[in-house]
């Protein structure tokens, strides 16, 4: 079909498969009729879109699996404030589909049979047993067009409601006395501009009436419960037969081991990781002692060393007493394997201390600690509470613009 504008001498050429009834030029916006002998009659002029349009009227795109060509787009507005785009897409079937974009958030639309009675403005409507929530209604004006349409375009208000249930939404629209519904679903800028390449998109802002949330709370909690579950029967399970093992224990006198290595006996461990704990003692008084360990892995001779200073001070001043340090101090290797080990002990103690003589050792490879199990668990709902919170706020800036939000105080 060959359309010429005899306002702007532009010839608009595209081939359609329905009846144009008004046809709008999308040069200049002058807006035509089509008359009984088939051609076409200048009525009116829409002003230009300043802000411009994603398509040109034409413009090809491969679709939710189907090819379909833009024929007409029209900027509708709410109060010369609210505004948004809408694309009429064709395929070769006929079939009509729909694109609506605010502030580069897009709404795929396709017409559905069901009807609503609306008039009241009931508060939620059901479809395919889901229920949708108003979110508003409203008297939307034809800003400006550009293409073919099979309807004439209403030079009256077009009076609409809109439920939404994110992603999904149901809008109702009547026009010219003729009620039309349609079914809409959220689809993502990246799908838009896989379909159309040569697209100029906009970026987005807001949050949009059906744009889903980052994350699915439900299916994160499910799958966060199930690892926590996990977690705690792997845990169980490795270490169920697990018990507290004494692997040395001995006490060394100063005037033979004072900065010697003593090398224990080998031990065997069995099981998981857990926390090998050493106490020592000294009776060190107005001094200090000091005992380096390695745990010495006999499979692979890897050295792993604890160091620890043993200090006690005391004395009288201004009329007190007073003490600092203690004679003892407990200290551990963390996350010890099932392997064959020994110790190398070597302690060391002040050269001026001649009264203390005596180092005591005790090493306990301990129970397994579930510190790790539940620490990945708090971690867990600390991040569902931190996702739930942003999710609050989500849905109230999605409904921030509505008069029925249910977050208004």
């Amino acid at each position: 079909m060959k359309v010429p504008c005899y306002d702007c001498n532009t010839v608009t050429e595209l081939e359609v498969g329905f009846e144009v009834v008004n046809f709008v030029c999308p040069a200049c916006c002058s807006l035509y009729v089509k008359q009984d002998d088939g051609q076409f009659k200048r009525k009116s002029k829409y002003k230009p879109n300043k802000d411009g349009f994603a398509f040109a009227v034409g413009n090809k795109g491969f679709l939710k699996g189907k090819e379909y060509t833009v024929t007409g787009m029209m900027v509708k507005v709410v109060g010369r404030v609210h505004l948004w785009r809408e694309y009429i897409l064709t395929n070769a079937t006929n079939e009509f589909v729909y694109l609506s974009e605010v502030n580069g958030h897009w709404i795929f639309l396709k017409e559905i049979e069901d009807k609503y009675d609306v008039k009241k403005h009931p508060r939620s409507l059901e479809y395919k047993e889901d229920n949708f929530n108003l979110y508003e209604y409203c008297d939307a004006a034809i800003e400006t067009a550009q293409g073919f349409f099979d309807f004439s375009l209403p030079n009256t208000w077009i009076h609409m409601v809109e439920y939404i249930r994110p992603p999904f939404m149901v809008s109702i629209e009547k026009m010219d006395n003729v009620e039309t519904t349609y079914l809409g679903e959220y689809i993502s800028k990246d799908e838009i501009r896989k379909a159309f390449p040569s697209s100029l998109l906009r970026y987005q802002t807001g949050v949009n009436v059906v744009q889903p949330f980052y994350f699915n709370l439900s299916n994160t909690a499910i799958i966060f419960c199930l690892f926590a579950l996990l977690i705690i029967s792997s845990n169980w399970y490795i270490y169920k037969d697990q018990i507290e093992q004494n692997v040395f224990s001995k006490e060394i006198t100063f005037d033979r081991y004072n900065n010697k290595e003593l090398l224990s006996d080998s031990f065997e461990l069995k099981g998981g990781s857990a926390p090998l704990t050493i106490w020592v003692s000294t009776e060190v008084d107005n001094s200090w002692a000091n005992v380096d360990i390695a745990l010495v892995d006999e499979k692979t001779n890897e050295e792993t060393h604890a160091n620890k200073d043993i200090e006690y001070y005391s004395g009288y001043e201004d009329g007190s007493s007073w003490t600092e340090g203690k004679q003892s101090e407990e200290f551990n290797i963390c996350g010890v394997k099932g392997g064959k080990y020994h110790l190398l002990i070597k302690p060391q103690k002040a050269p001026e201390d001649v009264r203390n003589n005596v180092m005591k050792f005790k090493v306990v490879w301990n129970e397994p600690s579930n510190r790790n199990v539940w620490l990945v668990i708090i971690f867990m709902i600390v991040i569902l509470v931190i996702i739930g919170f942003a999710r609050f706020n989500f849905e109230k800036r999605r409904w921030a613009d509505s008069s029925y939000s249910p977050y208004s105080e």
